[in-house]
């Protein structure tokens, strides 16, 4: 399988896994707000966001597990880091959890602070040096016109983009059209809920780091992933309908099939380095955690809670036991 098309494998996996988990990370939410502002709005001053309304899930509603000790309970809730406002995953059962704990851990803390977003994505996803245009053949830069144009942009703007950061960008905005929004997403909704009841919010990992991720790709590897999102454009919003129809009802199963199967089939060091590696660091971090005291909710993409390679098997590997919570 040529290189273009494991990514393109992995485009049409990671709009199931939400496109806001692109590659398997959560910077849909983080980076696309930001750069949206940067190119078409100036940054206004952040507000204390307004805690969302969950509509209500139907039947037993998202997976939800626990971890347990002496003197902590971890739960771990996998996440959508964009949705509809209308699509329904609240419980009583995460509701419960998630009021019972001290902390709330996320994969990266601040996915809605643009003052500290925006530089990053300035300093490892512009090369004006090497524009877009000179990359692309005529056929690809008027693809990437008319997908810009969906979302308030152009093709002369996203010029001086990096590829990654433009497949990126240009990856949610099917989704916006159709109705998706960050804002709508799991992660800062229960970090409004967080704050507001005082809890404190932490990270696994830094938006630096995840940036860095899809920014040390070859750029050929870049390349074909814009080419693969725009090709697939048309269909992203399926995809991702199948998947959160699939996160809603708890259903983990058809959560690996449709948004991890693919991806380790596309390349087994695409595959190591988005998920697995990541994988294995948080369950170094969850382990520290049960060293301590306390209750903490633990809310990541819900790529990483299934299959083999999730973070619950690499803790039962190691002694660590993981319930469904009840």
């Amino acid at each position: 399988m040529t290189l273009k098309k494991r990514l393109k494998t992995t485009v049409s996996t990671l709009g199931r896994a939400t496109l806001g988990a692109v590659l398997g990370l959560g910077l849909a939410a983080a980076v696309i707000s930001p750069v949206h502002a940067q190119m078409v709005t100036p940054p206004v001053a952040d507000e204390t966001p307004a805690i969302r309304a969950i509509p209500p899930a139907e039947g037993r509603g998202p997976a939800l597990w626990v971890i347990k000790d002496e003197d902590s309970t971890l739960y771990l809730f996998g996440t959508v880091h964009l949705l509809r406002p209308t699509t329904g995953w609240g419980t009583a059962r995460i509701d419960n959890a998630f009021n019972s704990a001290d902390q709330l851990v996320l994969e990266i803390s601040n996915p809605d602070d643009q003052a500290a977003l925006v530089p990053l994505v300035m300093q490892h996803g512009m090369s004006p040096a090497t524009p877009l245009s000179s990359l692309l053949t005529a056929d690809e830069a008027a693809a990437l016109d008319a997908a810009a144009k969906e979302i308030g942009l152009s093709a002369a703007q996203m010029d001086p983009f990096r590829p990654w950061l433009a497949a990126l960008t240009l990856s949610v905005a099917p989704l916006q059209k159709a109705g998706y929004d960050p804002a709508s997403g799991v992660e800062l909704i229960l970090k409004a809920r967080a704050e507001a009841a005082g809890k404190p919010v932490t990270g696994f990992e830094t938006i630096d780091e995840q940036i860095r991720i899809l920014a040390g790709f070859p750029e050929e590897d870049q390349l074909a992933f814009l080419r693969s999102t725009l090709e697939g454009y048309e269909t992203a919003t399926v995809e991702l309908d199948k998947l959160v129809d699939a996160w809603a009802a708890g259903d983990v199963d058809a959560i690996e099939s449709l948004g991890v199967e693919p991806m380790r089939e596309s390349g087994e060091e695409l595959y190591q380095a988005l998920l697995v590696r990541r994988n294995t660091n948080w369950a170094d971090q969850i382990q520290t955690m049960l060293e301590g005291s306390g209750t903490a909710f633990i809310a990541v993409g819900s790529a990483h809670l299934v299959g083999d390679d999730s973070v619950q098997e690499i803790l039962e590997a190691r002694g660590v036991e993981v319930d469904v919570a009840p």
